[in-house]
Formats: structure tokens, sequence, C-alpha cells
């Protein structure tokens, strides 16, 4: 035992020395000219840097406009609903998407933006605000509409113990309260439930350039439950520090929390990193197992004139993700020297964004994912659900990629009409040692529900709030889930924020 806390311990101050070094890199690197970038503003920005050089200490990333940015807001107007105390933010998503596998069901597998098929249906609708009073802080945004369940079912964590988290939770996507200081540029300490941004999309989706993430944000965390330390030691840095329940949980699998690391780098307008690493023991029944990840993201626009016909800015988005599993019976990658499975996770995507003026935008961009293991992938609904169930763990692989192409439509700063096109396709989708395989992942057009698409028909029970209880599969006569290994799907969407 003794051999085995050692090597633990070591590779957490390995963790921290790396960090170090990149706080120390980052803190003391002067901004640096990029010839690649074509900028007709460059010359304005440096006089502004220059003035502000004798200045006070200004508020975080105020020295440039980043609305370019993929998974920031756009919107560089006034909030429409703002006074001394309170600064509200309401969002509007909607969106009606179809699928050419047409399944009978009406139901997205797979997909934590999408829920339904062939209908239009409010995806989120977020009510709320920062509250502001003297240095204490908070921020609440209460959400409903389809991700109010598609998200909170991702939460294995809930089904330990009694009281329902995801019930308590699921009409809240952020609600924390915390203090301000003025050190720096700013240090706030909140507690409560706050976003993530690993895999660089935002949970919002008016702030993305895509509206479908690709697997590397989609089956990354959204949000984290627990403590969080932000300190802006520039107005060009900022390094996030968290103590929190787990990745992407209410509650806590196992006997110890959550801890991770956040990095937002803007060195100049037209350019950004974002470093994020996490550690912690996530896996129901292998309290020993310990998972780390690490994301990271680049983003450079490298065309901007506002002045231009055609084409008036530019700029594109690299993330790149790995992240491993150890213990309990598993091991990073495959060894000689033992016959543990391996659990790993690693993905990528990129994504290439022009824009038309100030009213119209072009999106093209994609991705991959390698997790063996199976730990990050979205796990199916319905009865696909059950199969997939009995085949994932230890030894069960997933590859999949994507691609998709957007056009939006931004008559104004507050609304976004979007229209993409998505493809997505598993390469290998092997079982775990003696189980069944599956014979895909996305709903085909039999769907995931009953054979005649129907919660209501044949053996389904109800709760007394409504929710159908599903059968046994074997009560169905036979009857499968119908399961494609791709999908091919139209999104049209409609976004509104004040």
């Amino acid at each position: 035992m003794k051999k085995k806390h050692s090597s633990l311990a070591w590779q957490k101050t390995k963790i921290i020395g790396l960090v170090s070094a990149v706080l120390l890199f980052l803190v003391n690197q002067s901004a640096f000219s990029n010839p690649l970038v074509i900028d007709s503003t460059q010359k304005t920005t440096a006089s502004k840097d220059t003035a502000a050089a004798s200045a006070p200490a200004s508020a975080p990333f105020a020295f440039g406009d980043f609305s370019w940015l993929n998974g920031t807001s756009r919107k560089t107007s006034n909030p429409a609903f703002d006074s001394k105390y309170f600064t509200g933010d309401v969002t509007f998503d909607l969106n009606y998407t179809h699928s050419f596998n047409r399944p009978i069901d009406n139901t997205v597998v797979g997909s934590t933006a999408l829920a339904r098929d062939n209908e239009l249906q409010l995806s989120f609708m977020g009510v709320g605000g920062d509250i502001h009073f003297g240095n204490v802080r908070g921020r609440v945004m209460m959400q409903f509409g389809t991700r109010s369940t598609v998200v909170p079912r991702n939460d294995g964590s809930s089904y330990k113990g009694q009281y329902d988290l995801q019930t308590i939770y699921r009409y809240i996507s952020e609600a924390y309260a915390g203090y301000h200081w003025d050190v720096w540029h700013g240090i706030n300490l909140d507690a409560g439930i706050f976003m993530s941004y690993i895999g660089l999309f935002s949970y919002n989706n008016f702030e993305n350039w895509g509206y479908q993430p690709s697997y590397t944000s989609d089956n990354t965390p959204w949000f984290f439950n627990g403590l969080r330390l932000q300190t802006f030691p520039t107005d060009k840095l900022k390094v996030e520090l968290w103590l929190i329940n787990g990745w992407q949980s209410y509650g806590m699998f196992n006997k110890s929390p959550g801890a991770g690391v956040s990095i937002y780098y803007r060195p100049k307008e037209s350019e950004a990193f974002v470093f994020n690493n996490y550690y912690g023991k996530d896996d129901q029944g292998a309290p020993d197992r310990w998972r780390l990840h690490s994301d990271n993201s680049y983003e450079l626009r490298y065309f901007n004139m506002p002045k231009a016909k055609g084409i008036t800015k530019a700029a594109f988005s690299f993330t790149g993700d790995f992240g491993f599993e150890s213990g309990d019976g598993v091991q990073p990658f495959l060894s000689k020297s033992n016959n543990l499975p391996a659990q790993n996770f690693i993905s990528g995507m990129v994504y290439n964004r022009l824009w038309f003026g100030e009213h119209f935008a072009w999106t093209i961009g994609g991705g991959y994912m390698h997790n063996p293991g199976q730990y990050l992938v979205l796990a199916p609904t319905g009865y696909a659900d059950t199969l997939y169930q009995r085949q994932t763990g230890p030894g069960s692989t997933f590859d999949a990629w994507d691609a998709s192409t957007s056009l939006d439509f931004m008559p104004s700063q507050n609304i976004t009409l979007k229209l993409e096109l998505v493809h997505r396709a598993i390469v290998h989708l092997d079982p775990a040692p003696g189980a069944a395989a599956l014979p895909g992942y996305f709903a085909g057009t039999g769907g995931v529900t009953s054979p005649s698409g129907f919660a209501n028909t044949g053996n389904y029970t109800y709760t007394s709030s409504g929710a159908s209880i599903a059968p046994p599969l074997s009560s169905w006569g036979g009857w499968m889930p119908d399961m494609a290994n791709s999908e091919t799907r139209i999104v049209l969407a409609f976004l509104v924020r004040f």
C-alpha cells in the first residue's frame, strides 16, 4: 500500500509542477506578432494597450473584442435587463431536426443538444442573471426545455443514496454565490453549480459556432458542483481552481472529491488558449480507479477586415483532449506485462468560420473520438440503453467521427437563425469480453421505444408523475431496438438572447 500511495503522490507532484511551469511561462510571456494574421485593427489595438498600461487594473480580457471566439457570447451591446444589483440574462433556444434514418419514435440518440426528431422543440430556455451587491456576487440560471432531461440523465452519481438529485437540480443550469476581491485584476471564490467549459463549446448554444457539438465537447462535462477559485493575475490570464463533487455529477461517486485547474490565456485580441485539467474518482463500483483528463484548445482569428466586401473576418478553433483511467482492473494503455484492459480517451475537433459582414457566417468542422472502456460515451436512451449497459465496461471500445457545416443569419446581436447539416458515424463499437455486440449506436428507422414507437402501449407502466416505466425487453416477443452505425441530419435552430 505504501508503494501505491507513493506513486500517486509522485503523479500529483508532477502535475502540480507542470501546471506551475505553464503559469510561469504565460505570466512572463509578452504578446508576440503573428505574421499569418491579417488584421486592419492591429495598430489601433496596440495603441489602446499602450494607453491602458498606465491606467488602474482593468477588468479581465477587457482590452479587446473577443466576441468572435467559439464558445463565447457574440453580443457587445448592453444587456436588455440591467440595474445596480442585478443583470438579467434570458435565452430561448428552439430547434427542428430531421434524421434521414427517420426513427418512428422521433428520438435522438447520442446528443445533449438535440432530443426529439422531426419536431419543433424548445431545447433550452434559460432565465436568470447575475446578482452583485458590493463585493458579494452570485448567479442563477434556471433551465427549461429538453435539456433539463437530456443532461441530468447522464449523471450516474444521482443513483447513489436517496433524494433523487436529478429531480432536485434538473431545472438549474447555474446557481452559485461567492465573493470578489479587488486584487490583481480580480479574484472570485464561488460555491454552487457552475459551467465547466471543458470541450470549448458553451452550454448556451447562442455562443457557439455550431449547434451539434463534436464528441470532444458533447461527451465531456457541461457543469460542475462544488467550489471554484478564479484568479486574474493579469488582464490577459485567468487561472481557475476546482474542488468539486465529480465529473459532471450532482453527487459524489466515491469517497473523494474531484479537483482541477483551468487556464485561459489571451495574449492579444486575435488569439486565445484554453487549458483544462481534471483528476477524480468517478466510476461506480470502482472506488480505487482514478481518472485524469486534459482538455486543450487554441483559437486564432487570422483575418479581420471589418470594412471589406465579401469575407470580413475568419477564424479557426482546435481542441485536443487526452485522458485515461487506472486502477481496479484497468490501466491507461495495453501492456505486455499484464492482460488488464486499457481505458483512455483521445479526441480532437477543429472548426473554421468565415464572417460575411455583420449578418452572415459559415462554419465547417468536425472531430474524432477514441474511447476504450466507453467511460465517456453518452448512453443511448430507451431500450437501446438496455443493450448498451449489457455490453459496456472494461475491454469495450468506441471509436466515432463527425462532420458538420452550418450557415448563420444574424439580423441583430440578439437573434441567430442557424441551418446545419451533421453526419456522425461509428468506426468501432466492440463489447466487453463475453458480452453481445451492439448492432449500432444511433436511432434507426424502427426507433428505440417500442414496435409502434409509443411508450403507452404494451406493458408500459407509469409513475405518479406520469413518467413511463418500460417493461422488460423480452416482453415484446422478439422485437429489438433499431440501432444504426451512422446518421445524417439537418438542424434548423432559432436562438434569441437578451
